[in-house]
């Protein structure tokens, strides 16, 4: 009976259509307002990226790249000793006259949402040279909360092939931005996409000005892309952990967190199996446990001792345990917390092996010290250092 009414309540947890993540619309209409998830009150070290991206259609490889990397780059963030909280957002960028100027996703620590969003992003537009990259900054800057813990390290990498606008009289040029950016503790890095002499100009400003990296990649991101033998598994796995997420609240709550969980499915009816064996590494190291469970998870709180079950309100439980007297409901927390712990040590085994392999595998080809992900670790260790973040770790997650 108990196994039963878990699958009832897993069900209708996770059933329903995907919820679009609301975004803000730079193109002159009133559009929804960004998504914004404040930084918890937390003495956790924080760690905020946002990467403001070229979606023009010259950029078609490297937001496949975008894609696929995420993950490992949350993985590598989160390689600090002191497993540092990290938030990122996007803000997407193409020009006036495309379909959209800018497109902003607020930070978060919910980089599901942020995948999903992600996921929907397709290379188009854009055909003249420059593109709207002083309003994407500006959005960067202004449009999303940035937290006011000055030992937070907060970042934003630039991405795209073509220069900025420069012949845009209403709106704010780089050097004012990024000179407020700075000014606020923000380092602004910027990556090259192919081989633009114009481009390459502006961008080394940018990131000179912003006292960032500025780094060269070919128009396919020169991402590490290799397959292991542990990825199928991984992400099989990495779905019945997701499985075991409850969440209680107000109507307003259970709404938003099925918002969360209808981003979940969707990465696992369209992502890549890399890139959910990715997100599998990610959620089980110190800093992922904010993307996968976020707050008002029912197992966690009531396992962890922070909240008394009694004290919910029946109508605030997830609908298939408001009928059931307390005991049982309790059974099946305890339950779902054992077979979370199992999962995620299966995963972490797994997750070492597959890092493993990858490593040896990157060695063997003379190193990726030219990729995207070496060189965005890179530039996160050494900048972050001076927040007070040690990164032991020679390389990044692949």
């Amino acid at each position: 009976m108990k196994t039963k009414l878990f699958g009832i309540t897993l069900f209708a947890l996770t059933a329903g259509a995907v919820v679009m993540i609301p975004m803000r619309y730079s193109t002159g209409a009133i559009q929804p307002a960004v998504v914004e998830h404040p930084a918890p009150l937390t003495d956790a070290a924080k760690i905020e990226v946002v990467f403001v991206l070229d979606t023009t259609g010259s950029m078609s490889g490297l937001i496949e790249a975008a894609k696929e990397k995420i993950w490992s780059i949350a993985s590598s963030l989160a390689q600090a000793e002191s497993a540092p909280e990290i938030r990122m957002g996007l803000v997407a960028y193409r020009d006036r006259g495309d379909s959209y100027v800018t497109r902003v996703t607020g930070l978060s620590s919910d980089l599901d949402s942020l995948y999903a969003t992600l996921m929907d992003f397709d290379a188009a537009g854009g055909g003249d040279t420059p593109e709207s990259v002083n309003k994407a900054l500006h959005d960067a800057l202004r449009k999303i909360t940035w937290s006011q813990d000055q030992n937070t390290y907060q970042a934003i990498f630039l991405v795209g092939d073509a220069p900025p606008h420069s012949d845009y009289q209403d709106e704010r040029q780089y050097p004012q931005i990024i000179a407020e950016a700075k000014a606020r503790g923000i380092v602004v890095n910027a990556i090259q996409a192919g081989a633009s002499h114009a481009t390459s100009r502006e961008w080394q400003k940018i990131a000179a000005l912003g006292a960032g990296e500025y780094f060269q990649v070919d128009t396919s991101g020169s991402a590490v892309a290799i397959a292991t033998p542990y990825d199928k598994k991984l992400a099989r796995l990495s779905e019945k952990l997701d499985a075991t997420r409850l969440y209680y609240g107000d109507s307003k709550t259970r709404a938003e967190k099925e918002s969360k969980l209808a981003a979940t499915r969707k990465l696992h009816e369209s992502a890549s199996v890399a890139s959910r064996a990715r997100r599998a590494t990610f959620n089980t190291s110190g800093s992922g446990e904010a993307n996968l469970l976020g707050d008002n998870e029912l197992v966690d709180d009531i396992s962890s001792g922070r909240v008394d079950l009694d004290a919910i309100k029946p109508e605030e439980l997830p609908e298939p345990l408001q009928a059931m007297a307390p005991a049982a409901a309790k059974d099946i927390i305890r339950e779902t917390a054992e077979q979370r712990q199992k999962l995620q040590s299966e995963i972490r085994e797994l997750a070492q092996q597959r890092s493993d392999f990858l490593k040896k595998k990157v060695e063997a080809e003379g190193g990726a010290a030219a990729s995207l992900d070496d060189r965005i670790y890179g530039a996160v260790r050494e900048q972050a250092a001076a927040k007070g973040f040690k990164y032991d770790a020679a390389a990044p997650a692949y």
